[in-house]
């Protein structure tokens, strides 16, 4: 992969990772109720999450979709009901200072990435950038540079969406502002499925 792939790359990485999409309103979400620090190994993971994919991805692994139409179906059947679960969860979700034991937790590390491999704008990002910037004869190295390229550009790009969520925590500090917040962040999880479900 040469230095103007890399550039290319680097460019698409940070477009489809800057924009809004199931993982940044999560973590936005998650930057609001929790904070940044906490909010950290659920950022951590999606970026190593999608890592993996990529690799997976690179490796060949998209062909089964192509041999087996009815997985991608199952995939996205699986992540638009995971994602409307998480609307739910926010939208009904207790201030993060209130004293009740269901108070819920930031999403995990394991969590998040493995959160990915349900997600259909991630997969649509992984398939994509290896039918874009792999070339025909691939070799391990290239497909290593696809995914550590994306890994560089998608972690701060995912920083920003958590530090902007923590930054809200100051404007919202009422259970009211944060459940009209949070109700804004599920109808937006809602919403993102439908350009991803509608291909």
């Amino acid at each position: 992969m040469n230095f103007d792939s890399i550039v290319a790359l680097a460019l698409f990485a940070f477009v489809s990772s800057i924009t809004p999409g199931p993982n940044n309103l999560m973590i936005l979400a998650s930057g609001l109720n929790f904070g940044f620090l906490r909010s950290i190994p659920h950022w951590l993971g999606i970026t190593v999450g999608f890592g993996v994919m990529l690799l997976g991805v690179g490796s060949g692994l998209h062909s089964l979709f192509t041999q087996y139409p009815w997985a991608y179906q199952l995939v996205r059947v699986l992540g638009a009901s995971y994602l409307l679960w998480m609307a739910w969860q926010l939208a009904h979700s207790s201030p993060p200072d209130a004293n009740t034991s269901t108070l819920s937790k930031p999403m995990g590390f394991l969590g998040a990435a493995a959160f990915q491999w349900v997600n259909p704008k991630a997969w649509v990002m992984a398939i994509t950038s290896a039918a874009t910037f792999l070339p025909t004869q691939t070799e391990p190295n290239h497909i290593a540079v696809l995914a550590l390229v994306f890994s560089l550009v998608n972690l701060p790009c995912i920083a920003i969406w958590a530090s902007f969520g923590s930054g809200l925590r100051k404007v919202l500090q009422s259970p009211q502002k944060l459940r009209i917040f949070n109700g804004v962040m599920a109808a937006g999880l809602v919403a993102s499925l439908y350009p991803m479900l509608s291909n």
